[in-house]
């Protein structure tokens, strides 16, 4: 019975044992989880360029205010606000009649005075007292002939006396006519040339009238001085334009090329070698949407002095924009290449955790398990951060998955697939 009984008891141990053996097995197996899948990215060395980024706004260089410069009533607006328009195009039209009529009367007088310089230049009068004063020399030709004819005849008895002194007497009067009509040829050749002179300059004064009758009318066309985009009409149809008013009609701003302003550090002007330095770097303009600009700018001109509350400089660029895109008041930020650091490290921004100022990463280590690494981060290029120090090529980092993975666990590694929007900001 006793050889029966531990014979019983051994077996129940056995079986204890082996259930015991079991459960713990099982629960071992339990407690192991699945490599969890995670996106990783290999560390390749490359050559990538560095940019900086500075605050900007677009704003209207050249913009241009429309005034009138006559006074008038509109009758007509030619424009619709926010129109883009071209220089030369006309966009009001103001009461045209009273500008016509001065045109007309100005156009009278210079006919009226061309035709005064047009008799005066003729010199009738002249002509008449010149004509005088061959006649009364011809009088005075035949006078002295009967007086030459007559003195032989009355010496010789041969005629009356009285006839020689009649031929005298007409004689004298002849040579005073011919004194007088000279005079009077010297007096009408005076008058006619400053007739000539005062014609001609009071036609002169007419034509400048009737340039300036024309001008004032086609000032009652009110055109647009540049091109650009025009706003807001601030008086309508009917309303009175005054060539004093302090109120402009409208404005055009320029809108090809568009300028844009943004500061500098002093530190950053002077390590880029100057406006000089800058004038030559291509500009990437990106937008409140964070998008990118299509088209590259270039810097035009910096003011003249560093303002001393701040250590900075501004800069103003142009950028090409055929398509009016941008328009003045827009807020972006100018990016700019500062060099190109060779045979660097990129990881994702979305890779790094930090806590308390310290940053680190996970990669997958041996056997594919996760292992956090320290690291020091160096510039930032696009949506990733250059590795200085923690990280050498082919380590693979882990990109998506965080959350829930911590250091030790079991990963399935698979390629990282960045968004298109952080390719297209790369």
């Amino acid at each position: 019975m006793r050889s029966y009984w531990f014979i019983f008891l051994s077996v129940s141990f056995a079986i204890l044992s082996a259930t015991s053996c079991s459960n713990g097995n099982a629960e071992h197996v339990a407690a192991t989880p699945p490599p969890q899948p995670v996106a990783v990215v290999e560390l390749h060395p490359q050559a990538v360029p560095i940019f900086a980024e500075y605050a900007a706004q677009t704003f209207a260089r050249d913009a241009a205010e429309i005034r009138g410069q006559v006074d008038g009533y509109i009758r007509k607006r030619l424009f619709k606000t926010g129109a883009d328009v071209k220089a030369g195009e006309p966009l009001y039209i103001l009461d045209l009649r009273p500008y016509e009529a001065d045109v007309a009367k100005a156009r009278g007088d210079v006919a009226q005075s061309e035709a005064n310089v047009e008799f005066a230049t003729r010199q009738v009068a002249l002509l008449q007292a010149q004509a005088d004063l061959a006649q009364a020399e011809a009088n005075q030709l035949k006078a002295q002939q009967d007086v030459d004819r007559l003195t032989p005849l009355v010496k010789q008895d041969a005629a009356a006396q009285q006839d020689l002194d009649n031929a005298l007497a007409s004689l004298k009067a002849n040579q005073a006519s011919v004194a007088a009509r000279k005079a009077n040829v010297d007096q009408t050749r005076l008058s006619t040339r400053i007739q000539v002179a005062t014609s001609s300059a009071q036609l002169q004064a007419n034509q400048a009238l009737l340039s300036s009758a024309q001008l004032n009318l086609e000032y009652a066309t009110i055109v647009a001085p540049i091109s650009g985009r025009i706003g807001d009409s601030l008086i309508q149809p009917g309303g009175l334009v005054t060539k004093n008013s302090a109120q402009p009609l409208a404005t055009i701003v320029p809108l090809d090329p568009v300028w844009v302003r943004f500061k500098v550090s002093e530190a950053d002007y002077l390590k880029r070698g100057g406006s000089e330095g800058l004038r030559h770097t291509p500009l990437e303009l990106l937008l409140a949407d964070n998008s990118v600009f299509p088209y590259n700018g270039r810097i035009e001109n910096s003011t003249n002095e560093v303002d001393p509350k701040t250590g900075t400089l501004e800069l103003q660029a142009t950028f090409p924009n055929p398509k009016h895109v941008l328009l003045p008041g827009q807020f972006g930020r100018i990016r700019l290449q500062v060099r190109e650091q060779q045979n660097a490290l990129l990881i994702p921004q979305r890779a790094v955790e930090e806590l308390q100022g310290a940053q680190s990463v996970l990669t997958v280590g041996e056997g594919n398990k996760a292992q956090a690494r320290s690291v020091v981060l160096g510039d930032r290029a696009g949506s990733n951060w250059i590795v200085e120090q923690g990280l050498k090529p082919g380590d693979r980092v882990i990109v998506d998955g965080l959350m829930t993975l911590r250091p030790g666990a079991p990963v399935s590694p698979q390629p990282f697939r960045p968004p298109a929007s952080e390719t297209e900001q790369n």
